[in-house]
């Protein structure tokens, strides 16, 4: 639902149908009839109807199960790798915004200060109890995570006169450096750009689309926050 309708919220003007997280319901986006509540259960619908809306047959888009299988795995996983209690809840928090985030900024290229913020800032009230590492480990690593990707932003732009991220960026990197700490940022970057450089030359071979391109960095920020996270409780 969010990764569906904050956009559509930060975009809609006065003349706009009125959009929240929670009103109006869902809606087919086809043929914009209502979806019941038997029809909009997460996997289980889409399989029940054959991946075919009931109300004009048409055909429902992957997207929509495979985040859900992928928010119930995450959610399986962060079960197993964290303890009960604020360990776990903190973790399902930055898992489910990393998701959607990744889902959001693949989708528009646009990475909401409304949940790269609020991250950022539970990074940091879960840990003033040292939840998953020391304060002033997650207070520099926000910071360091900001700056890191600000300073390729202002190099390349200067260089080149051309825009390489966005601010979404660098607020998302800062997010995980309050929840990981700055010591591991360097594997965040690494993972992330490797893992973005690979699909990025294994599509374009693929579509064949130019090189020139936009690339949304986002999701493989989150791919490399959410998996460098996972692995410290591993450790």
């Amino acid at each position: 639902m969010v990764i569906y309708r904050l956009p559509r919220m930060l975009t809609q003007t006065a003349d706009d149908e009125r959009i929240t997280l929670s009103t109006p319901g869902s809606s087919c986006p086809q043929c914009r009839q209502p979806i019941a509540w038997r029809d909009n259960i997460p996997l289980l619908s889409f399989l029940w109807l054959g991946r075919r809306a009931r109300c004009c047959q048409a055909p429902i888009a992957w997207s929509y199960p495979l985040t859900e299988l992928a928010t119930g795995l995450l959610f399986i996983l962060a079960g197993a790798l964290l303890a009960p209690g604020l360990p776990l809840a903190g973790g399902l928090v930055l898992l489910s915004f990393l998701l959607i985030l990744a889902r959001i900024d693949a989708r528009t290229q646009l990475l909401p200060d409304r949940l790269t913020l609020p991250l950022l800032w539970a990074g940091l009230l879960f840990n003033l109890n040292e939840v998953y590492i020391a304060l002033p480990d997650a207070v520099a690593g926000a910071m360091a995570g900001y700056l890191a990707l600000w300073s390729v932003y202002w190099l390349f732009r200067l260089l080149s006169g051309k825009e390489a991220l966005g601010y979404g960026d660098f607020k998302l990197l800062a997010a995980l450096g309050a929840w990981c700490g700055w010591q591991v940022l360097p594997q965040v970057l690494l993972l992330a750009s490797a893992s973005g450089l690979v699909w990025t030359l294994l599509q374009r071979l693929w579509t064949r689309q130019s090189l020139q391109q936009p690339l949304a960095f986002g999701p493989w920020l989150a791919l490399a926050g959410g998996s460098i996270f996972l692995w410290q409780q591993m450790v």
